[in-house]
């Protein structure tokens, strides 16, 4: 193990080996990367542990400076792990070079099927066993890290002290088309919104738009920008800061020309690439299957919502909508990261052997403490699939606020924590 210092804090890094196939324990291994932060004035002392599980699914956890945002509150009564999921971060990484040496998209394929949330879980409790042995620990997570602790109070419920999650209780029987048809008009109100707050974007976005649609325009990667991808910008309307964002990216379109500027595309670039996180967009749609297959959910469904065609906005003066946290099956043939393994995310969108995520016999016998944000907008999750799954989970204590949006874990400064916190401590 190796630690070191930063301001106020002491870190540790902690690596583990577990199985690709927990059901095959002397089978292939792959390593688990977690990071250990703790008070530095708490050095010595005993504190219990609290998991934190990223977002996703697919990307590594935070890497703090100090006692920033939620990990101050954290601090004061835990000490933290903070998890790099199976396939991110400093974990055995899942990316195109490594799926490459698979031999073929079939074999890819099925080695992706061990990244979702009942994978993680299993980690979590091999990791939990090696660190303190029988003793439960409590579990943070944020957005897609709640649906995984919401499996690991279906399926370990043992290993788990409490839990927290954040903008993140899942449908328990919700397939992927449930969710997008759940989600679409969420995304519809957030553009709404959007053209109210800045109504002079109204016309800079249909500018942009139909500079595209008339022409090839190429990001600094050489990858091509179309209208459906600048459309997927909207993915940033769901945070609390998103919309203003999305407003000073389109100041920056036409300064003062006819041209895209360089510095909107590189910018547009950073929001769209998949780089940092491929398995956000292969597991993106799978990590709401149980059974079925999804198909490519997002593109099936959008159909049924004609607000977020282009056609009306290209050819006369109707406003364009931005879509959400939707993947297509285009953004994997435009992405450099993502082209080789086309054939891979194919064969995992028609993949119909999915295991269940939930327990809905043992959430309801429920034993384990849990305390729950549900944030009334959010637009990545839909509050009603969550309010009727807080329903199932005996014992579950929701908290709904329209105060924040689903980044609000991050941005609260620690209020969220702290009110879970002392919501299941009080």
């Amino acid at each position: 193990m190796v630690s070191f210092r930063q301001p106020g804090t002491v870190l540790t890094d902690h690596t583990f080996t577990v199985p690709l196939r927990h059901h095959e324990p002397d089978g292939l291994r792959i390593e688990v990367y977690a990071r250990e932060v703790a008070a530095a004035a708490a050095t010595g002392k005993e504190l219990p542990w609290l998991v934190f599980l990223q977002g996703g699914p697919g990307f590594a956890a935070p890497r703090p400076v100090g006692r920033e945002g939620w990990l101050d509150r954290a601090l004061r009564d835990y000490r933290v792990l903070l998890l790099d999921q199976r396939g991110t971060g400093r974990s055995t990484p899942a990316d195109r070079h490594l799926l490459a040496r698979m031999g073929d998209a079939k074999a890819s394929a099925e080695y992706l099927t061990h990244f979702r949330a009942d994978s993680i879980v299993r980690d979590a409790e091999l990791v939990r066993q090696a660190l303190i042995g029988d003793e439960p620990w409590s579990v943070l997570g944020q957005s897609f890290g709640g649906f995984c602790a919401v499996t690991y109070l279906s399926f370990a419920p043992e290993g788990l002290r409490e839990v927290f999650i954040t903008g993140g209780l899942p449908g328990l029987r919700a397939t992927a088309d449930d969710t997008y048809r759940a989600t679409y008009p969420r995304v519809a109100a957030k553009n709404t919104a959007f053209y109210a707050a800045y109504p002079d974007d109204t016309e800079v976005v249909r500018r942009v738009a139909r500079h595209l649609r008339y022409h090839d325009v190429r990001l600094p990667s050489g990858r091509p920008l179309t209208v459906e991808a600048f459309q997927s910008l909207g993915r940033l309307l769901g945070t609390a800061a998103g919309a203003h964002k999305l407003h000073y990216l389109l100041e920056d379109a036409f300064p003062g020309g006819s041209e895209l500027s360089d510095g909107f595309l590189s910018q547009v670039e950073g929001h769209l690439s998949f780089a940092g996180g491929p398995l956000y967009a292969l597991l993106h749609e799978p990590c709401y299957a149980q059974r079925d297959a999804t198909r490519w959910a997002a593109q099936r469904i959008r159909a049924e919502f004609p607000e977020f065609d282009p056609a009306p906005a290209l050819a006369g003066d109707a406003p364009l909508f931005f879509t959400g946290e939707m993947i297509y099956p285009w953004m994997v043939d435009t992405d450099p990261v993502l082209q080789p393994l086309r054939d891979t995310a194919d064969l995992l969108a028609e993949h119909s052997d999915w295991p269940r995520l939930y327990d809905t016999a043992r959430l309801s016998a429920n034993e384990v403490p849990v305390a729950a944000a549900v944030y009334y907008d959010d637009m990545y999750v839909d509050r009603a699939l969550s309010m009727r799954t807080a329903a199932t989970i005996r014992g579950m204590r929701p908290w709904v606020t329209n105060e924040y949006e689903h980044d609000a874990l991050r941005t609260s400064g620690g209020r969220v924590l702290d009110h879970l916190i002392t919501t299941l401590h009080s």
